[in-house]
């Protein structure tokens, strides 16, 4: 069977499946397969193998249940580089790619020792580690499958001399005094759940998504502990839920963090809130 017949072939099960990007994703599971570029795969006709053929059959059929592709390919794409992801993670939102920069911007010249709270597949602190060629981290998560996933990208990506991950909560840690705390916590409210879309609600950590009653749980669990372990004038940088923000700056005000910065997302929702600690 050619390229082209097959990608159609998976592409008309999963619309049949009521999967809204399904040329996409055939195309993308065919390339996943192939292990070739997807533009490559499109360019150039090939004639695909039955072992090929039928391993194909298989992922179209998972991704026809709403599992994310990122789970079936085991990969996703944050700041142009690949990470391995696994259903014990999180997969990574572009959104989360906000809080990058800024942190780039205001550590660039500067040796930064910081934390990642929570760190999933480690797509924040790898990517600040990258940018930032002098600086060092810790990432910690109370998920142990978690950090076995983390450290899979840890050692691909060669930064074992400067990061350390570590199964904890954050309400565990008390050594070390840090320059910056970021974190993408959990922060959906619990009954809000259901609401979400089934690749989510099936398939992704219910742990990395449920943040209590009114979302705000671990938010708040970073934001106390944050004000013992940061450095005077720390930044701690957060990712929130939408419409959160009024809610997180009183916390923030009350254990002695005032706002630096606030990032909007792609829906002009105020996603990242920057905010240093006084005395």
């Amino acid at each position: 069977m050619k390229t082209y017949k097959l990608i159609n072939l998976g592409s008309r099960f999963l619309k049949y499946s009521g999967i809204l990007s399904n040329r996409l994703d055939s195309e993308i599971i065919l390339s996943h397969v192939m292990g070739l570029p997807r533009e490559r795969l499109l360019i150039k006709e090939k004639e695909i193998e039955k072992k090929e053929i039928s391993k194909f059959k298989r992922l179209i059929l998972r991704r026809s249940k709403s599992e994310p592709i990122a789970y079936i390919t085991r990969k996703k794409e944050f700041r142009s580089t690949k990470f391995f992801v696994d259903n014990n993670s999180l997969i990574p939102r572009p959104e989360t790619e906000l809080l990058i920069d800024p942190i780039i911007s205001i550590f660039k010249k500067k040796k930064l020792f910081f934390l990642d709270a929570g760190v999933g597949t480690g797509c924040i602190i790898f990517s600040i580690l990258k940018e930032l060629k002098h600086s060092k981290g810790v990432g910690i998560d109370k998920c142990k499958k978690t950090i076995i996933n983390a450290r899979k990208n840890l050692i691909s990506l060669k930064l074992e001399s400067r990061a350390k991950l570590i199964h904890k909560s954050i309400s565990n840690v008390f050594v070390n005094k840090f320059d910056l705390i970021v974190s993408n916590p959990p922060y959906i409210i619990n009954r809000d759940i259901k609401r979400l879309s089934p690749d989510i609600i099936k398939y992704e950590p219910r742990s990395a998504l449920d943040g209590g009653n009114d979302g705000l749980d671990v938010i708040r669990k970073v934001i106390y502990k944050s004000k013992h372990i940061l450095k005077l004038n720390g930044i701690l940088a957060l990712e929130i839920g939408n419409g959160q923000y009024s809610s997180v700056m009183k916390i923030l005000r009350a254990s002695n963090f005032r706002q630096k910065k606030v990032l909007k997302d792609y829906k002009n929702n105020i996603r990242c809130i920057f905010s240093t600690l006084q005395k």
